[in-house]
């Protein structure tokens, strides 16, 4: 999601533990991702999110995005700087470009990490 306002977020915990974030854009649809994992970087979180469907969307209105993600970037798995709104409930917004850097580079060195 390209806006550099804040998403509006719903969290649901699934049999798996794997949490779901509902995003609704501007225009009220609504996009759904997992979120994959959270990285702390300079003392502030981030989450991974990556688009997936929800299980109780109706046949032939699911998100899954099943198209070429190079179509649209909106589609594409991206990092989340977590943070709270005025009513103190967690929100995603758009990573500053020196922020995104620093997790990307932390992101690439967890992965590193893991294939050692």
């Amino acid at each position: 999601m390209a806006s550099e306002k804040e998403m509006p977020m719903d969290e649901e915990q699934m049999e798996d533990d794997e949490i779901i974030v509902v995003m609704t854009d501007d225009e009220g649809n609504e996009y759904y991702y997992v979120q994959e994992l959270i990285l702390e970087v300079q003392g502030d979180k981030y989450a991974l999110l990556v688009p997936t469907c929800d299980d109780d969307e109706e046949e032939g209105h699911c998100h899954c995005h099943e198209h070429n993600h190079e179509e649209d970037d909106d589609e594409a798995a991206f990092f989340a700087k977590m943070v709270l709104d005025e009513s103190g409930e967690e929100a995603y917004i758009e990573p500053t470009d020196d922020e995104f850097e620093a997790v990307l580079a932390a992101y690439e060195a967890l992965m590193d990490e893991e294939d050692e």
